[in-house]
């Protein structure tokens, strides 16, 4: 069996995305692990499905690039709306169901996507860390020199602690460049790396930074090693933030078939 797909990536971080609405062909984990694999498959830190949905624009079924379904990626929403935008599904703007509910999305452009994510009303102070759930778990440190830091060795620690078991989390290593500014590394469970960008990852240090006073600002700028990202919000209250949005860049790289 051939199978197209189409590799995309947000701000460096790349999925493997196939049109899925009558597609009959069941994914197993295997499959997934294969084709996400950088030396025997196509390459990816995660594979998306676009579906049908009765109610909205299509659905988004995200797995990590251990063939494992996984929790809300936010540049993988950003691509996948691209993807939808490209199949002629939608136009300029979209409602989507995703694993944590439906998202509204935007196209700004032929290279950028705001896609809105689910309010935030619950943020855990830790004395060396923030935990907080933008859609997926993400542990937040604070690091004077974010260069120094070995993120896979220190990253890996933190996700397979006890603290975190059995399902881990996503650990986000973040140094204030000014008010505005943040530089944000992301170690992700599910790829067991470092990737170089993570949204749902951006959108929790970007909160957390506003959170804990670094910033009184609400749009801010979170610099990755693969492009910057945007995030705004309204700060509510003590713990509540909505309104929030993750900007940035996307792009289809190449469309290709693989045999199963």
């Amino acid at each position: 069996m051939k199978i197209t797909f189409y590799k995309y990536h947000g701000a460096g971080n790349d999925f493997v995305i196939v049109d899925d609405r009558q597609l009959n062909y069941l994914f197993s984990t295997n499959d997934i692990k294969e084709i996400c694999d950088r030396k025997f498959g196509i390459g990816s830190d995660g594979f998306i499905l676009l579906r049908n949905h009765k109610k909205y624009d299509f659905e988004m079924v995200y797995y990590n690039s251990n063939g494992k379904m996984s929790t809300m990626c936010g540049n993988g929403g950003r691509c996948i709306v691209a993807f939808a935008n490209y199949l002629k599904i939608i136009k300029t703007s979209t409602i989507f169901q995703a694993i944590d509910g439906a998202h509204e999305a935007k196209i700004i452009n032929d290279s950028t996507v705001v896609l809105k994510m689910n309010n935030i009303d619950h943020i855990s102070i830790n004395e060396d860390h923030t935990f907080i759930d933008s859609g997926s778990p993400h542990y937040v440190i604070e690091q004077s020199d974010i260069n120094s830091v070995n993120i896979k060795e220190n990253g890996s620690k933190i996700r397979y602690s006890k603290m975190y078991n059995p399902h881990g989390v996503n650990v986000n290593f973040v140094q204030k460049l000014s008010p505005k500014e943040f530089i944000i590394r992301t170690y992700e469970r599910g790829v067991e790396d470092e990737t170089l960008s993570c949204g749902s990852g951006a959108v929790a240090s970007a909160v957390t930074m506003r959170y804990l006073g670094r910033t009184k600002q609400n749009k801010i700028i979170m610099k990755t090693l693969g492009g910057d990202l945007i995030i705004c919000f309204e700060f509510e209250s003590s713990k509540v933030f909505s309104g929030i949005t993750l900007e940035g860049p996307v792009k289809q790289v190449y469309k290709g078939v693989i045999s199963f």
